[in-house]
């Protein structure tokens, strides 16, 4: 089970941390994402990390300014938000998969959290 929060609302500019908390014993094996869905749009990816979090991808629309993490210790993973612009805007979900390597489409996870709302004002 994942547990998204950390949305709100800000300021163009302006910076968010999300978190998302996994529930059960096998976090530190798992591939996690992070995926946003602005409305009326598809769900895009925007972050992955690899189970140890020594490697991560990142769309080309975040680079440099999103920085994902995790806490294995804690079952969490992070997505630090800098920079945001009103393009940004949508519901935030974080997903778990037990597939290796750069999982960037929302179809290779199996686990996803209930998304958290982020607003981004111009």
């Amino acid at each position: 089970q994942l547990q998204a929060s950390g949305g709100g609302l800000v300021q163009a500019g302006g910076s968010l941390r999300l978190s998302c908390a996994f529930t059960g014993r096998t976090f530190g094996s798992l591939v996690m994402g992070w995926f946003r869905q602005a409305p009326g749009q598809k769900r895009d990816f925007v972050a992955s990390i690899s189970a140890s979090g020594g490697t991560t991808y990142y769309a080309d629309s975040v680079k440099g300014r999103f920085t994902i993490s995790r806490n294995n210790a804690k079952n969490t993973v992070y997505l630090q938000m800098n920079s945001l612009e009103p393009e940004d805007t949508g519901v935030y979900y974080c997903a778990a998969t037990g597939l290796i390597g750069p999982r960037i489409r929302d179809e290779e996870y199996n686990s996803w959290g209930q998304g958290t709302l982020v607003t981004v004002s111009s």
